[in-house]
């Protein structure tokens, strides 16, 4: 657990939690803790059961804001997306007048985005932290989605060029990915929105004017998603008329070649024949007529359907 004393951006590092008991003559105390940590916690800032036992619970938390008398609690989900898989990890915040409470179980990047803004804004209060939080936490739902909207724009490429089966096993994982990422921005989205429309007195009445940008990019968000959703559908179809049209080019050479090879079997056919007189039979150089006839017989025909573009 790490506490520090947040003034115009500048951070001190405190050594008691008991020192955060007391509202600062400026700024405000930020205390980023592990899930361990809420048993020192919990009493010391009364937080509710029902939130500590949301930020104890391994299953994914739908994004939410609970409203308590003293503080609020949130849910906010970050995002990861490593080319293969999409990961999201519950960032929990418990909002006071004083303080700010992050609790995670894993390593989140946004909260070491965080503090460079901070810095730069010179922020001292906990409700501006909040919304620059949030605010790195959608951006980063934008910048997976580029990467998304590259890795689909990439599968097409190479399913039009060099399709394989494995493309198939890519397109299902991928769309499953996007659908499941759309259920969780729904109601993501709407815990934006309550924080730009709802009176909560924790947050200034000015600061939640700002809110409304952010839910205006979680909307985008959201539509984009939606937009990728039919895209992972469009792919899908790209592939299924790429193995079409590709066995069709092979059926199409198959078929050229067995009409070349046809006039040639219908040939050694007769000859192999056991009639007593077949033209040419007793010449001496009868065989080597009749292979050159072949010859010359399946190169023009090759050379037709090249012509033709059969081939």
């Amino acid at each position: 657990m790490k506490i520090r004393l947040v003034n115009n951006g500048i951070f001190t590092p405190i050594e008691s939690i008991n020192d955060t008991l007391i509202p600062p003559s400026n700024g405000f105390y930020w205390i980023d803790a592990d899930v361990d940590d809420l048993i020192v916690l919990q009493p010391l800032f009364g937080l509710h059961d029902l939130a500590v036992e949301d930020c104890l619970t391994e299953e994914e938390q739908r994004p939410k804001l609970e409203i308590y008398e003293n503080q609020y609690f949130l849910v906010i989900n970050s995002i990861r997306f490593d080319d293969e898989e999409i990961f999201l990890r519950a960032l929990n915040i418990f909002l006071g007048r004083h303080y700010l409470i992050t609790v995670t179980r894993q390593r989140i990047n946004e909260l070491r985005s965080v503090k460079p803004i901070l810095w730069e804004q010179e922020v001292d209060s906990s409700d501006r932290f909040l919304y620059h939080l949030v605010d790195i936490v959608v951006d980063n739902y934008i910048s997976v989605g580029d990467r998304i909207e590259a890795r689909i724009e990439s599968l097409e490429e190479d399913i039009l060029m060099h399709t394989k089966k494995s493309h198939l096993t890519e397109i299902i994982g991928l769309r499953s990915e996007i659908l499941w990422l759309k259920k969780v921005l729904g109601p993501q989205r709407e815990l934006i929105a309550t924080l730009n429309k709802k009176d909560l007195r924790l947050i200034d009445n000015e600061l939640q004017k700002y809110f409304g940008d952010i839910h205006e990019n979680a909307v985008k968000i959201y539509e984009t998603f939606e937009t990728y959703r039919d895209l992972m559908g469009n792919l899908r179809e790209a592939y299924q008329s790429s193995l079409a049209n590709r066995a069709n080019e092979i059926m199409r050479v198959f078929t050229a070649l067995t009409t070349i090879f046809m006039p040639l079997t219908f040939i050694t056919g007769i000859y192999g024949m056991n009639f007593d007189y077949i033209p040419g039979m007793h010449y001496s150089f009868g065989s080597v007529v009749l292979i050159g006839c072949m010859a010359v017989i399946g190169i023009g025909m090759f050379y037709f359907f090249r012509k033709k573009d059969w081939l």
